[in-house]
C-alpha cells in the first residue's frame, strides 16, 4: 500500500503563504488535500486529477490555494496564499481509491499522518 508523507507545515501570520507537500512512496491516481479544524468535521480543500488537467477547490480556498502534481516525483503540492485564521487545521493528504477525482472522504484509500497549519491574527 502507498504511503503518504505531509511537510510544509507551521505557523504563519494572517496574510502569509505556505506550501504543503505530499510525498507517496508509490504511483498514486486522484490526489486531493483535506483538513480538520478542533471541533469540527473534516472537509475537502482540493483534489487533483491524476493527470493533474482537473483540480476543484472548496468555496472558502478558492483564488488562494492551488493544488497541483508532479508524477516523475510522486509528488502533490497545495500552496497556500493570503492565509486567514480561519484556515489553521491540521491539512492532511489524501490518495484516491481510483483514477476516479475525489469529492468525499468515502473516495479516499490512504491518508496521510497530517500536518499542522496555524494562522495567527
Amino acid at each position: 500500500q502507498v504511503r503518504l508523507v505531509e511537510s510544509g507545515g507551521g505557523l504563519v501570520q494572517a496574510g502569509g503563504s505556505l506550501r504543503l507537500s505530499c510525498a507517496a512512496s508509490g504511483r498514486t491516481f486522484a490526489m486531493a488535500w483535506f483538513r480538520q479544524a478542533p471541533g469540527k468535521e473534516r472537509e475537502l480543500v482540493a483534489a487533483i486529477s491524476w493527470m493533474g488537467d482537473t483540480t476543484s477547490y472548496a468555496d472558502s480556498v478558492k483564488g488562494r490555494f492551488t493544488i497541483s502534481r508532479v508524477n516523475a516525483k510522486n509528488t502533490v503540492y497545495l500552496q497556500m496564499n493570503s492565509l486567514k485564521p480561519e484556515d489553521t487545521a491540521v491539512y492532511f493528504c489524501a490518495a484516491g481509491k481510483s483514477f476516479s477525482f475525489i469529492r468525499i472522504s468515502y473516495d479516499v484509500g490512504v491518508w496521510g499522518q497530517g500536518t499542522q497549519v496555524t494562522v495567527s491574527s
